[in-house]
């Protein structure tokens, strides 16, 4: 199949970019379905549905994968509409949203992808970083860097009962974030996310979802004997 080229403008430029659907085949290797119990889940909740899908209602979650270095994560979800109870952000901003983590070496040090549902419909690429600080009493919504691609696609509109895919592959400081197997945002996070080392994780905010999580497989037996998992206030990012 032949990439077929995405146009779009920015800054009175036309910018031509060979992502899309061609680009986006599922990493070479195999996957790993990651079960509840690999989980280490640092605020909110995640149940499992009777039909083995996890499953969150909780204003917040937060949760990292207590196992294996891989950095491809993808995650296949149902979104089910707004929590009963809301919370607001550090900042005080109310949010939709739910999304994926990357290197997240403790809660003021991580890359997070996110989709935004609510006020705003979009992908969000950040970088969390504070050299200094190591917990959420430390940092507390400090240090965020939004981070602009070379190339991205809008995401779709999500409303309660749509079913989408998203996977983000990072290697060194690349990053790719596949939408329903079309490449939507791909670029360079930077060197300041080099130096981080962690887990993947999931996040959400003010949202119900059931969903799948799976990440790539790794030879790297450093992590066969995962820390502890460690939740509670000073853990939540």
């Amino acid at each position: 199949m032949r990439n077929v080229p995405q146009v779009w403008i920015a800054h009175g430029f036309i910018v031509v970019s060979l992502i899309g659907v061609a680009d986006a085949r599922p990493p070479a290797g195999d996957t790993l379905a990651v079960a509840r119990e690999k989980m280490c889940v640092t605020e909110g909740a995640i149940d499992q549905s009777a039909r083995g899908r996890l499953t969150v209602d909780s204003p917040k979650m937060r949760a990292y994968v207590n196992a294996g270095p891989s950095q491809e994560v993808e995650s296949r979800f149902r979104y089910l509409g707004p929590t009963a109870e809301a919370s607001r952000l550090g900042s005080g901003e109310s949010r939709r949203q739910f999304g994926l983590k990357l290197r997240a070496q403790d809660p003021c040090n991580l890359v997070y992808v996110m989709w935004r549902i609510d006020p705003e419909s979009k992908l969000v690429v950040s970088v969390k970083r504070n050299p200094t600080a190591h917990t959420s009493a430390e940092c507390g919504n400090r240090g965020y860097q939004n981070i602009k691609p070379r190339g991205s696609l809008e995401v779709p509109r999500l409303r309660p009962g749509d079913a989408h895919s998203l996977r983000a592959e990072m290697k060194g400081e690349e990053l790719r974030v596949v939408v329903d197997n079309s490449v939507v945002w791909e670029g360079s996070v930077g060197p300041q996310a080099l130096g981080l080392t962690g887990p993947v994780g999931v996040r959400s905010d003010n949202v119900r979802l059931e969903f799948d999580l799976t990440t790539a497989e790794t030879s790297d037996r450093h992590h066969d004997h995962p820390p502890d998992c460690k939740s509670g206030p000073g853990a939540s990012d």
